[in-house]
């Protein structure tokens, strides 16, 4: 879940479903008018022969658990066979439990496995062509997937999506948002939404914006009592008709759902078949006053309407702020300044004054986010040292910024580290990310570790509204240091319960495991402060009325508590494993996975196949979950009988096929040095290549199959007096000649099939390429992997320019992953490193500079004198690197490669 407080924002469901056909032209088909219709005329929904008979949204919340099924029936009408498409957008915290086709009476089933495994099966799809569906962040709070199937004349379809979520309450209220869209009329259209909350419901609301308000009122029944509700929405062919001659819907938009519970109680417990929920969310205390510092950066990037959105929700805000509440602002671009540089009362003099402040801002230099927070950070904690009035109140550090750090401390493991060392725990760090240019990850990370949550704000005409709705999150809150407390030998698999702030209108859940025979012992206390004051609470579990519910609600009921813990179990451990490294990490994915497994989740480290649907290459389908910032793109390529959906490597997507590769790899980098990676003698050879830019290198050559890669150097913008003029990899080309496959990469840009004109992409692209044999995935302004067929994995690395950088000129890295299916004939300045090959190092002695030993290499009869020192290897931080210590031949290689090194100079880049 987002954050320590697991306060963010959450709409439960946004769904889209929708059937995508072909321009196929359409047979006539005669539909009996709908009941309740008769003033429109009877219209075809037949659509290039095909109709959607049924698209129904069955939606079931168990005491914040729902539990969605999306259930559509096809029917092709046609003499011939047709192509359909089963679309759809599911919140990105959702999982997917389950997914099913029915086609021609045979039923294929989904099944999930861990994402390596499917990852090799998506290459090999690839690698054959295969025109995949995308799993795609398309908004907000959207991912979608895409299957693609061929219906046989006058057959019929059924396609079943399952999906599961913790509902978080946000300001009152847990939200229900279906967007659907089905992009022609369908026979019957429904979504039954199915509540049932043991503290019972206290109000319920449904709304469908995109129709007229007499037009909700006829289609959407919705009732509650007790601790049930209900919403129906089921609008007839007429219903949905534009106008009254019309084939075009009007379902197009958010069909909405909202609901609270009764607060009789401070906090409630749900026990079944040994595993239990508590829901804590006290009423009638009183708002706590607040410390609180804004962290805005004013960097070049927040120009345009970034930075007057930002000015237009401040100065909302500071409408906001209660006249008990303390505050400051601070600044950040290359320089970092403050308001007043001190907490000071929200006096309406005080508010006068920082709402002039901020109208007369402006935007000053490159990003120094390192600076801005520790000033924030100390402007909070010398309060609480020198104030003794706001020693009560809670404290709140809210950071908003648009970009990565670029000025003072830049490098973000040292970042994290300035500022958890200077926080300290004392108070929660909400980071807020405006637009998709900035490593939100990184962002993430940083709010987790400091008890907070990171939001991202989008570049839309509501921006300032987000900020504000952000803002209203934690305007009120009512509790400091909660700690929910349960008896030490009783419980087992607990989720976070100690949080340091609760906020009005929200609810912290926690859920665990009862051990054996232990129930008869289980409670659960809650400790707090609040006002001044410690806060208790003592919560019993009701074991008549848990055995009532039971009745009421069935097995649902208890098999809905497990998969709740089992939920948030997942998401605390995929959030705490983003920080992670080596072995913790591991051991971390290994438990994610084992419960991804058990529960049947679709999660980061878990795809689905399709078991028993096979293309004619013995493909099956396969559903995945991308990462948070991925927006790949799909390629075009020849359309089979039904569409994988891609599975999107992650921001360091090479972790999918690293297990298997030596830590240090094969590769070219900076001015250039190649590095030659030696696994089976243990030990690293390297050198470099000094000519003139322009001059094109080939690097690897497979004459068996006609692959290649090329790199053109170039020079660097700043030259140093009395040195040989230092050059870059400039520029790449990859190509595959019996595909006509051609991939140019530069810092710049990166274009696929630059000779007959293809599509250009930037850095800032997230994308999925896949052409012939090869996939190509552009991670954001960080590298680019190449995968051919299952024979050989590359990775380009981008080095971009920074303020204070010793290089003056953006290039490129190249890397070899792995190569273990290149042909024995492959060659090139790396190629040829490819196959083991034997050599010896003897005679090891000082020389001239004590820290660079001597030694003579003996390779192909041939004796060497090399020299030992460090290069860098950029394949895991394009930023900095790691050391590699590495035998340098010298003389431009003379003796380790093949002839000399004029003779890999080829004329053109492809």
């Amino acid at each position: 879940m987002d954050g320590a407080m697991g306060l963010r924002v959450l709409l439960c469901v946004y769904l889209m479903s929708l059937l995508a056909l072909q321009a196929i032209p359409t047979l006539g088909l005669e539909t009996r008018r709908p009941k309740g219709s008769e003033k429109r005329q009877a219209v075809d929904t037949t659509v290039n022969g095909v109709i959607i008979r049924s698209l129904k949204v069955n939606c079931k919340v168990t005491s914040r658990f729902a539990h969605y099924v999306i259930t559509s029936q096809v029917i092709n009408t046609a003499n011939e066979a047709r192509e359909v498409a089963f679309d759809v957008e599911i919140p990105k915290t959702a999982f997917i439990s389950d997914f099913a086709i029915t086609t021609d009476g045979k039923a294929f089933i989904g099944n999930i496995k861990d994402k390596v495994t499917a990852w090799k099966q998506y290459r090999k799809a690839a690698i054959l062509g295969e025109n995949a569906g995308l799993v795609r962040a398309l908004g907000r709070n959207m991912e979608q997937f895409t299957i693609h199937i061929t219906i046989g004349p006058q057959s019929k379809a059924i396609f079943r999506l399952t999906y599961e979520e913790v509902l978080k309450r946000t300001l009152t209220q847990y939200n229900i948002d279906i967007k659907v869209k089905p992009k022609q009329l369908v026979q019957h259209f429904e979504i039954d939404v199915d509540i049932f909350e043991p503290q019972g419901i206290s109000k319920l609301d449904a709304q469908a914006p995109f129709l007229s308000t007499e037009l909700a009122t006829q289609t959407i029944k919705k009732s509650f009592s007790g601790k049930k509700g209900h919403v129906l929405f089921r609008p007839t062919v007429g219903q949905q008709q534009t106008c009254p001659t019309c084939s075009t819907s009007l379902l197009n938009g958010d069909f909405k759902v909202t609901y609270d519970v009764n607060r009789g109680k401070v906090c409630d417990l749900l026990v079944a078949n040994n595993y239990f929920a508590h829901f804590f969310a006290p009423q009638n205390l009183t708002s706590l006053s607040k410390n609180l510092v804004f962290v805005i950066d004013i960097s070049d990037s927040m120009e345009g309407q970034k930075v007057k959105q930002t000015k237009e929700a401040l100065l909302k805000i500071l409408e906001d702020i209660r006249p008990e509440d303390y505050f400051d602002l601070v600044l950040f671009g290359s320089q970092v300044k403050s308001w007043k540089g001190s907490l000071v009362q929200a006096s309406e003099a005080n508010l006068q004054a920082a709402r002039e402040f901020v109208r007369r801002f402006f935007l000053a230099g490159a990003t120094n986010l390192n600076g801005g927070l520790l000033r924030g950070i100390e402007i909070l904690n010398k309060a609480q040292e020198s104030l003794p009035e706001v020693s009560n109140h809670a404290l709140i550090l809210i950071m908003l910024t648009d970009g990565e750090p670029t000025e003072g401390e830049t490098d973000r493991s040292q970042i994290l580290k300035n500022v958890r060392n200077a926080i300290r725990g004392r108070f929660p760090l909400y980071n807020l990310g405006f637009g998709h240019n900035l490593d939100f990850s990184f962002l993430d990370v940083m709010s987790r570790e400091n008890n907070g949550w990171a939001q991202r704000i989008y570049e839309d005409h509501d921006a300032s509204q987000q900020l504000q709705g952000f803002y209203k999150q934690v305007a009120s809150p009512l509790l400091t240091d909660v700690e929910l407390q349960y008896p030490q030998d009783a419980v087992v698999a607990l989720t976070q319960h100690r949080h340091k702030q609760y906020y009005d209108g929200s609810e912290i859940v926690v859920a665990g495991r009862i051990a054996d025979n232990k129930l008869g012992s289980f409670k659960a206390d809650v400790r707090a402060h609040g006002g001044g004051q410690e806060f208790k609470a003592t919560c019993l579990v009701d074991e008549e009325e848990m055995k009532t519910l039971l009745k009421e609600r069935g097995h649902m009921l208890e098999n809905h508590v497990e998969r709740l813990w089992a939920y948030l179990t997942i998401q605390e451990l995929l959030a705490k494993r983003m920080n992670m490294e080596g072995e913790e990490k591991a051991n971390l994915s290994s438990q994610i996975l084992k419960m991804s497994l058990a529960y049947q989740f679709v999660t980061p480290l878990t795809s689905m196949t399709i078991r028993g649907m096979t293309d004619e290459d013995g493909l099956e389908p396969t559903i995945d979950k991308p990462p948070e910032d991925s927006q790949p793109l799909e390629m075009v390529g020849p359309r089979r009988t039904f569409v994988l959906s891609a599975l999107q490597p992650s921001p360091t997507s090479n972790s999918l096929i690293s297990s298997h590769l030596p830590d240090q790899v094969t590769g070219v980098d900076t001015d250039p040095h190649f590095i030659i990676h030696v696994p089976q003698k243990e030990d690293v050879l390297c050198f470099n290549i000094n000519e003139k830019p322009g001059a094109i290198l080939n690097l690897v050559q497979d004459p068996d199959t006609g692959f290649s890669v090329n790199g053109q150097l170039i020079s660097s913008k700043v030259k140093s007096a009395g040195q040989h003029e230092s050059t870059y990899l400039g520029r790449l080309g990859i190509a595959n000649p019996a595909t006509d496959f051609q991939l140019e990469v530069t810092p710049q840009n990166i274009t696929l099939n630059p000779s007959s004109g293809g599509p250009v992409f930037s850095w800032k692209d997230q994308a999925a390429l896949r052409q012939d044999g090869i996939v190509v995935t552009i991670n954001k302004k960080r590298n680019l992997m190449v995968a051919v067929d299952d024979r050989a994995t590359f990775e380009v690395v981008l080095h971009q320019t920074w303020k204070g950088s010793a290089v003056h000129q953006d290039f490129l890295g190249f890397y070899v992953l792995d190569s273990h299916g290149m042909s024995a004939r492959t060659h090139g300045l790396l190629g040829q490193f490819f196959h083991p090959f034997e050599f010896e190092v003897t005679d090891i002695h000082p020389g001239s500079d004590s820290t660079k030993p001597k030694a003579t290499l003996v390779l192909k009869n041939r004796w060497l004198t090399v020299t030992k020192g460090l290069q860098k290897d950029y394949s895991k931080d394009s930023r900095h690197g790691a050391e590699v210590s590495c035998w340098f031949v010298h003389n431009n290689g003379a003796g380790l490669i093949d002839g000399i090194y004029t003779d890999y100079i080829v004329p053109a880049i492809f």
